[in-house]
């Protein structure tokens, strides 16, 4: 091999090639000003790339390094140094003599579930050290998992990660990494945070007791498509570990168990004990906006019961009992992808539709909207709540509070986190908002046996096409029941007005709905 023996930096002797990726080679070397052993990162120099892009590719590795090196922690890689070889940046690591997971994973090998959680609570902690100093890694996978000497777990690679304030360093509606890894809300072209890194986690841990990536296809493209769309398979190995796994691999991020709770719930799998998660908060628990079909979203129903303290999982689900009705929207996703093979990894482009709907029930207290309906003033217990990103003001009960963000969408939780109204947004709308309750039931008719169609119709609220839809499902502890209304001009902007709550309590919890439609407001365009 013509590089072997060859001295880099005037430092660095090459001695053996030990790795090789798309984006370099990984040699062991010998540092002859200090007389030990390292791992050298070797970039490549793909032939078909452009002089900006070669650029930009040397700037990641660069940045990789300056990344690595604010991760201090035995379970992350030391990065020592950073060179230039021929005008190439090389990265100087710490030499860790190990098998990577990713090779022993190889040809479908699995490890069992306590020895994927002590993997799992190496690689978590190396994650929450490197998200406490602000960097996301954005390509954890096996590959990228060396098992060292002694048990050690080591997190490696940081070549595509980011820090808050610095640029992806790729082109608009890119996408860099390795695409089994990936999670649903990159595939769709959002923004990365820290609880995509946890679905890698989660993605790499079924593998490890399964054998295979949770979602891989034949192809690169129907993979991506998969993991934005396709229900989680179960599972035939995963033991204690089934239920973490699950909730890893939410398709919505703001449903995944944080970083801390990974942690414990991976300790209880190490002891053969189930590794269930329980939320944080109510408002973590529920999910919001939701139409039944957690099944085409690869979740598992998850109904919290406030009277027993913890979250037991189902067969089918989201959290708290609300099934999820974004994720629902999966029949209307439009798959615009672009894959370019190149030495960084495969560049994804997803094009969503993301088709909300809502819906108010005709009971007698429902009275008849018209186009010169003007929000009703906030009721006796209720206080006037405001989304500037929607674009939007309702009014919500005293004690109701704003859950985590997802997409278009915000919801308000009571304190049980087992109801909850969500607003939301389509825009462009559509013709009529039925078209999209529709789509959306069709799915959930195959994918979920307990949904029950209360009635479904088409209206005007406010002038406009409008559109109710009014369900029951089963969580695993108790019924439930949502109302859904969505409303807009086509060509406009549709808002959604969707509550989800335990059927045994629905007449308490309908009055919610009603004093939110009546004084919905929308506030900007």
């Amino acid at each position: 091999m013509s590089d072997e023996g060859r001295l880099v930096a005037g430092r660095y002797r090459l001695t053996e090639r030990i790795g090789r990726g798309g984006m370099g080679t990984v040699w062991r070397a010998e540092d002859e000003v200090l007389g030990r052993q390292v791992a050298l990162k070797q970039l490549h120099e793909p032939p078909h790339l452009s002089p900006d892009e070669v650029t930009t590719l040397y700037e990641r590795t660069r940045r990789e390094a300056r990344i690595a090196a604010r991760v201090v922690h035995p379970n992350v890689v030391v990065v020592h140094d950073v060179v230039e070889d021929d005008g190439r940046p090389c990265i100087v690591m710490e030499y860790v003599p190990a098998l990577t997971l990713g090779e022993l994973l190889r040809d479908g090998r699995t490890v069992s579930p306590e020895e994927a959680a002590r993997i799992g609570l190496g690689m978590i902690a190396a994650l929450r050290a490197a998200h406490a100093a602000g960097v996301l890694h954005r390509d954890v996978k096996p590959g990228n998992v060396l098992l060292g000497a002694e048990g050690r777990v080591v997190l490696t690679d940081f070549g595509i990660a980011t820090t808050a304030g610095t640029s992806t360093l790729t082109r608009t509606g890119e996408m860099v990494g390795s695409i089994d890894f990936m999670a649903p809300e990159r595939i769709r072209g959002q923004k990365p945070g820290a609880a995509s890194d946890l679905w890698s986690l989660g993605a790499t841990l079924y593998q490890a007791v399964e054998g295979r990536p949770p979602f891989r296809r034949d192809t690169a493209v129907e993979t991506a498509y998969s993991i934005a769309v396709d229900p989680l398979e179960p599972m035939k190995h995963a033991g204690a570990l089934e239920p973490l796994i699950q909730a890893l691999l939410f398709k919505e991020p703001g449903e995944r168990p944080s970083a801390e709770q990974t942690e414990r719930a991976l300790r209880t799998a190490l002891s053969g004990a189930p590794a269930d998660v329980v939320p944080a908060a109510p408002a973590e628990r529920h999910t919001g906006r939701t139409a039944a079909v957690a099944a085409s979203s690869g979740g598992h129903e998850r109904d919290a019961d406030p009277t027993a303290g913890v979250a037991s999982a189902g067969p089918t689900s989201t959290r708290s009992g609300s099934v999820e009705r974004s994720r629902g929207r999966t029949g209307k996703v439009l798959v615009a992808v672009a894959l370019a093979v190149a030495s960084v990894g495969a560049a994804v482009l997803y094009a969503t539709s993301q088709h909300a709907s809502d819906a108010p029930d005709a009971r007698k207290t429902r009275r008849a909207a018209t186009a010169t309906d003007a929000p009703s003033p906030v009721p006796e217990g209720y206080h006037q709540v405001s989304d500037e990103r929607l674009g939007v003001s309702l009014p919500v009960p005293d004690g109701w509070r704003a859950g985590p963000r997802t997409g278009d969408e915000v919801t308000y939780t009571d304190p049980t986190g087992l109801a909850g109204i969500t607003i939301g947004t389509v825009d462009p709308a559509g013709a009529n908002p039925e078209a999209h309750f529709l789509d959306i039931e069709t799915n959930t008719k195959g994918n979920y046996p307990t949904y029950r169609r209360l009635r479904m119709q088409q209206t005007t609220f406010r002038g406009e096409p409008a559109a109710v839809w009014e369900f029951t499902f089963k969580g695993r502890v108790r019924a439930f029941r949502a109302v859904d209304l969505g409303y807009g001009r086509e060509g406009g902007r549709e808002y959604d007005i969707y509550l989800s709550a335990p059927e045994a309590k629905w007449d308490a919890y309908r009055p919610v709905f009603d004093h939110a439609r009546d004084g919905f407001a929308a506030t900007g365009s």
